[in-house]
C-alpha cells in the first residue's frame, strides 16, 4: 500500500528570513521509479506544479514563479522527499501537496500541465505566509 505524508508546513513571515522544508515521507514505492512532485493549490486558484524529480532522467524541474528560491531533493535511504522554500512570498501561501506517478513523460513540461494525473498523493500541508 503506498502512501505519502507530508510534514513541515506552518506559518512563515515573508522576504529573507522567511523559510520553511516540507517534508513527503513515503511508503510501499521504490522512489527510482516514481516521478515525485510537490503542487500546490491555493484558495480560490487551481492546483499548480511547483517541483519534480523525473524518474525517466534524474533531473529535478521547477516553476518558474519558484525557481531560485525552492530546492527539491530526496533521500531514498529515508525514502522521503524534501521541498526546502526560501525567501518565502504571500503568493506562495497555499496547500502544498507530494504526489508519486509511475508513467512516462516523454517532456518536463508535461509535468506542469495543469491536468495532469498522478497515481499517489498525501494529504496536504498548509503554508501561509503572512506578516
Amino acid at each position: 500500500q503506498v502512501q505519502l505524508v507530508e510534514s513541515g508546513g506552518g506559518l512563515v513571515q515573508p522576504g529573507s528570513g522567511g523559510s520553511l522544508r516540507l517534508s513527503c515521507a513515503t511508503s510501499g514505492l521504490n522512489l527510482d521509479y516514481y516521478n515525485i512532485g510537490w503542487f500546490r493549490q491555493a484558495p480560490g486558484k487551481e492546483r499548480e506544479g511547483v517541483s519534480f524529480i523525473s524518474f525517466a532522467d534524474g533531473k529535478t524541474y521547477y516553476a518558474d514563479s519558484v525557481k531560485g528560491r525552492f530546492t527539491m531533493s530526496r533521500d531514498n535511504t529515508k525514502s522521503t522527499v524534501y521541498l526546502q522554500m526560501n525567501t518565502l512570498k504571500p503568493e506562495d501561501t497555499a496547500i502544498y501537496y507530494c504526489a508519486a506517478d509511475g508513467g512516462y513523460y516523454s517532456d518536463s513540461v508535461l509535468f506542469f500541465h495543469p491536468g495532469v494525473k498522478f497515481d499517489y498523493w498525501g494529504q496536504g500541508t498548509q503554508v501561509t505566509v503572512s506578516s
